[in-house]
């Protein structure tokens, strides 16, 4: 079963939003969950998290960077456009539940993904403190769909470009000391590079804050069986394909996790190189 892109949208020059028919998918779809696509026969599968759903169109919505050689074959297909596969949900849910006051802390592509999390939990009577961070104004998504269903949105660059400069970390700890006697902060929920999460899992640690990362891996297959996307959880081996994607941040092996996410990246570039070099060749 082809899926066919029904919309698409440039938010930059580096990411994309489709809405891509996968009616069975939206159908059972639950906030924290992600699908494997594969453009052609050729092609590699890629993980993407569902940043929306629409059931009774049959679509669901992806957002994603260009990073290498599959999203940006991904990335030059248009509206009409069919893709190969798109399987899922694969990957538990996300715990929603009444917590109380959470913070949502997102960066980067991570925006898209904490966005349906975010919401569901606002949902269940939360309330929820936002913080979105990018390396500048451009590369920001989502920021009125995070307000919407924010009752706080707190948003950083590196850059200064948008919103208060430096980190979503710096915003976060603005944020412990304004509720510091206001009852506190009963959960964070963290998406972005691990680099990030693993900045923000140091800083809820002392603070004895709940906090919940989910982790973007290597992923292939998304059975648990060729176990590209293990991580350490509290010193045990996990898959995150079928264990996660969501984890306690507190006992994530970061280091572990950024080390092996560089492992292809010689690979990757290469592969894209030649993609590159292909494409000028062609009249």
């Amino acid at each position: 079963m082809a899926h066919e892109i029904v919309k698409k949208i440039a938010l930059s020059q580096e990411n994309y939003l489709i809405e891509v028919t996968a009616p069975l998918v939206a159908e059972v779809y639950r906030p924290g969950q992600f699908v494997l696509l594969r453009i052609h026969e050729e092609g590699e599968r890629i993980p993407l998290t569902v940043s929306d759903v629409h059931p009774k169109k049959g679509t669901i919505v992806l957002v994603f960077q260009v990073a290498g050689k599959t999203t940006k074959q991904l990335s030059r297909l248009e509206e009409g456009d069919v893709i190969l596969d798109c399987i899922g949900p694969l990957g538990n849910p996300s715990e929603i539940e009444k917590y109380g006051r959470v913070v949502s802390i997102g960066g980067g592509t991570g925006i898209a993904c904490i966005y349906p999390v975010t919401r569901a939990l606002a949902e269940a009577g939360n309330e929820m403190i936002s913080i979105i961070g990018a390396r500048t104004e451009s590369l920001l998504l989502l920021e009125n769909e995070m307000a919407e269903i924010s009752s706080e949105l707190h948003v950083t660059t590196d850059d200064g470009s948008r919103g208060r400069r430096g980190l979503v970390t710096d915003a976060f700890l603005d944020v412990v000391e304004q509720y510091r006697d206001a009852g506190g902060i009963d959960r964070v929920v963290t998406i972005g590079p691990p680099v990030m999460m693993k900045a923000v899992a140091e800083l809820t640690r002392p603070l004895g804050i709940p906090t919940i990362a989910s982790l973007n891996t290597i992923i292939i297959d998304g059975s648990g069986m060729c176990g590209s996307c293990r991580v350490f959880v509290d010193g045990k081996m996990k898959m995150c394909c079928v264990s996660g994607p969501e984890f306690d941040a507190h006992k994530v092996n970061f280091d572990d996790v950024i080390n092996r996410l560089t492992m292809f990246h010689e690979k990757e570039a290469q592969s894209l190189s030649l993609y590159d070099a292909a494409e000028e060749r062609q009249p």
